[in-house]
């Protein structure tokens, strides 16, 4: 079925054309677009004309003093094309030439559905191999090509205009795939010339962010997979784009563009096993928890990592002095028995903060 929207704009069309009034009606009888106004009379002959075609079963058009009427299909019966007559022009012809635009409109968008729907499934590993290679063939879609899978995250999952962005810049027509599987990502899969790299991917990345932030004045986050060899494995660079995304909600929140292979540690801990998680944490805790260190101590050894375990540029960029910065960071160790000092200690502290913002992720998303 086609919109009423594209209906509309198809009538308009062809009664600029054939110059006379003309409608499109359903197998309900009811209107859905036409040039000039609804008649009385119109609806009679189309509602007579349905009827005739339950009973006989033609497919052929009906012409009378008034009206040609002309039956569009797509796969069953869709449509019925009702021309007015005038003087003018031959109504026969121009029926049929009528009906041969819509039913291709149908046979497009039917098309397009079938692609959208092939992909989703692909997307989320609903197929057997071998359904991916038959639909594939069927569809038109190469099979060995590479691939790399984008996903965009809108900051308000009800910015459509992201959407119709995309598509407008990438076109299934070009090989490259658009579509959605929830209401608050928009995934493009991209295919990629054989000369393509993580360069070429990460700076295709920085326009879109760029373009989306500047004409749609719409922020977003986009993160990407690997590159796959052929299309079985767009689940895989699917997957991975979301594990990215996850990620760097968690551990790099100031990042609007993650990529899957340059998470670092970060990739590691989430997919770590949330008992293994629980008894690091345990271990290293000592049976409490993170929320007993306050904002302020915090920040200062967060300072104090970005500076290399440095305690004189760390005092001097948080504006206190040197014996104030040591006391904050010897209380930690009275707490933990970790001197964040000593680099091995300081790698378990951060390596445990780290673990203990995984485990609020987890525990907010259920």
């Amino acid at each position: 079925m086609l919109s009423n929207q594209i209906l509309q704009r198809t009538i308009n069309e062809i009664g600029d054309i054939i110059e006379c009034n003309c409608s499109i009606w359903n197998t309900d009888g009811v209107m859905l677009a036409a040039v000039g106004k609804e008649k009385p009379a119109v609806k009679k002959a189309v509602c007579s004309f349905l009827k005739e075609l339950e009973v006989t079963d033609v497919s052929e058009e009906h012409l009378d003093e008034c009206y040609g009427l002309f039956p569009v299909y797509d796969d069953e019966l869709t449509y019925i094309f009702v021309i007015e007559h005038n003087n003018e022009i031959d109504v026969h012809t121009s029926g049929r030439l009528s009906v041969c635009q819509l039913e291709s409109l149908l046979r497009s968008g039917s098309e397009r559905l079938d692609r959208n729907r092939f992909i989703q499934n692909l997307l989320l590993d609903n197929l057997l191999l071998v359904d991916i290679y038959n639909q594939a063939k069927k569809l038109g879609i190469t099979v060995e090509q590479r691939r790399v899978v984008y996903l965009i995250e809108p900051k308000n999952p009800d910015d459509t205009i992201v959407l119709d962005m995309i598509r407008g810049i990438y076109s299934s027509g070009t090989g490259d795939f658009v579509t959605a599987v929830d209401e608050g990502h928009i995934i493009l899969i991209k295919s990629l010339d054989s000369t393509d790299d993580y360069d070429t991917i990460r700076s295709t990345a920085d326009m879109l962010v760029n373009a989306i932030n500047t004409e749609a004045m719409v922020n977003v986050r986009l993160s990407f997979g690997t590159i796959i060899p052929e299309l079985k494995e767009v689940s895989q660079s699917y997957k991975e784009a979301g594990m990215a995304l996850d990620v760097g909600r968690i551990f790099y929140p100031e990042r609007n563009i993650l990529s899957y292979r340059e998470l670092g540690i970060g990739r590691l801990i989430h997919q770590l096993p949330v008992s293994l998680c629980e008894m690091f944490l345990e271990e290293v805790f000592a049976g409490n928890t993170v929320d007993q260190f306050d904002e302020e101590t915090l920040s200062t050894v967060d300072k104090f990592f970005e500076n290399s375990l440095n305690i004189s540029e760390t005092a001097r960029q948080l504006f206190v002095h040197r014996n104030t910065l040591v006391y904050r960071l010897e209380k930690i160790q009275k707490q933990t028995g970790l001197d964040v000092r000593v680099f091995e200690d300081a790698l378990t502290f951060k390596i445990a903060l780290m673990v203990a913002d995984h485990m609020k992720f987890i525990e907010n998303r259920k």
